[in-house]
């Protein structure tokens, strides 16, 4: 095991894909970087009350009423990183089904790219 985190080495992996020009990875990355960025924001339902301070309470200027993203573990990030692998696979089978050879191997070739970064 690498002592780098999952989404450090998704990041890193990011320009590498640019560069070599592989769509594939570079759509896979970007995704699931995406989802990953996605899975920290906060639901509305978890904020604060609107309307729930007094006037003289109410929080003014820059950045006042930001929230704090919700911080993901490295199990977390695994998970979300396996869930978008997953779906391209089950997306190539329905394709596959579908008579769209074509994109099935295009969702396996970003799946490729995604699981070699899996431990």
């Amino acid at each position: 095991m690498t002592d780098t985190s999952l989404r450090q080495r998704l990041r890193a992996a990011l320009p590498v894909a640019m560069k070599a020009r592989d769509k594939a990875a570079t759509a896979v990355l970007r995704a699931t970087l995406a989802a990953i960025d996605n899975a920290e924001a906060v639901a509305p339902d978890e904020l604060p009350p609107a309307g729930s301070l007094a006037i003289e309470q109410v929080p003014i200027g820059a950045g006042a009423t930001e929230v704090a993203r919700r911080l993901l573990t490295e199990p977390d990030v695994d998970r979300i990183v396996r869930a978008e692998l997953a779906e391209r696979e089950a997306a190539a089978d329905e394709y596959d089904r579908i008579g769209r050879p074509d994109r099935a191997e295009q969702l396996r070739g970003e799946a490729r790219a995604l699981a070699v970064h899996l431990d």
